[in-house]
């Protein structure tokens, strides 16, 4: 997924360490993308005050009853995406030869490295129930010019304690380890709670972890939360016990706090100013960086103006 938005565009990314455990509420942002496809989306990561948590440096939610999703060709540079459909299937192409359709619980993940284009339809392509999660998380500097690459899983392991099922998309939890690759540690886990359990979760203390309610409510170490803000819970906790009245969905996000200080404009990710302007301008005069996606001719998504500004690192305030 492309992203089309001005509020922080000119808000690049780094971060400090989060100061052990912490229970901050952030509000979720309607973010237009506007075009022929025309959709709104709820925007959680980044944030003001919260650029990351660990490497996961993009989070979007949709959720329309009738919508298309028709995402020309765009490109990106630094980062993987990682696509997880609720409701409805879509179809992935891009610059390395991939064209596949992802279902509800199955993980598409590509990692842009130096430079890929994609496209993302919805199936079919009419107004449809269309629910489901975009994701970005950053490569470190070691791997950040790798040639890109694309995956897709279609059989994820599953955790499961009394009371509680969570498929676990990215790194482990509980001893139960997706096969997707990564390239710092992370964990990514869709989760459903039984009504009326109470369950404690294992985290890793090295870790900062979120949650993202998708339906119901969830009690949290005292706090409610419901569908729609991000729970930042910051660091140093070695569990996370949760109950459910009614019963809910959520999303568990986690990683090792990341180091590099990030700047993060349109699809790419980067270091300096500079290699962004030189992604943007090798995008806008095609010069074969990006490649090309098959069956969209002449179609794609150009790169909107720079800021008048030098875009530099910004620290988190969370």
């Amino acid at each position: 997924m492309t992203r089309l938005d001005a509020e922080l565009a000119d808000a690049p990314l780094s971060r400090e360490a989060a100061p052990g455990p912490l229970l901050d509420l952030l509000e979720a942002r309607e973010v237009p993308l506007g075009g022929v496809r025309g959709i709104t989306v709820h925007r959680t990561l980044p944030q003001r005050a919260l650029p990351m948590v660990g490497a996961w440096c993009f989070l979007d939610r949709f959720d329309h009853t009738s919508a298309v999703m028709r995402v020309l060709p765009h490109p990106h540079t630094g980062l993987q995406t990682v696509t997880w459909p609720l409701e409805g299937d879509i179809r992935h192409r891009d610059s390395v030869g991939s064209d596949v359709v992802v279902a509800p619980g199955q993980l598409n993940m590509m990692t842009a490295g130096r430079g890929i284009s994609h496209s993302e339809f919805s199936i079919p392509e009419e107004p449809s129930e269309m629910h489901g999660l975009q994701l970005w998380t950053a490569l470190p500097a070691g791997v950040a010019d790798t040639d890109p690459f694309f995956e897709q899983h279609t059989d994820l392991p599953v955790y499961r304690t009394p009371g509680l099922a969570a498929t676990v998309m990215l790194g482990s939890l509980g001893g139960r380890t997706s096969p997707a690759t990564m390239f710092s540690p992370l964990l990514g886990a869709d989760a459903t709670i039984d009504a009326g359990a109470r369950v404690t979760l294992p985290l890793d203390p090295v870790f900062e972890h979120a949650v993202l309610v998708l339906s119901g409510a969830l009690d949290i170490a005292g706090t409610t939360v419901e569908s729609g803000p991000l729970l930042f819970l910051g660091t140093d906790r070695s569990e996370l016990e949760i109950a459910s009245t009614d019963g809910a969905r959520f999303v568990l996000l986690g990683g090792e706090p990341f180091d590099d200080d990030l700047v993060m404009w349109w699809n790419f990710v980067g270091r300096s100013h500079d290699e962004i302007v030189a992604a943007r301008e090798d995008w806008e005069s095609g010069t074969g960086r990006f490649g090309s996606v098959s069956g969209h001719g002449d179609e794609r998504i150009p790169a909107p103006p720079l800021p008048t500004v030098r875009l530099t690192p910004r620290r988190r305030r969370a």
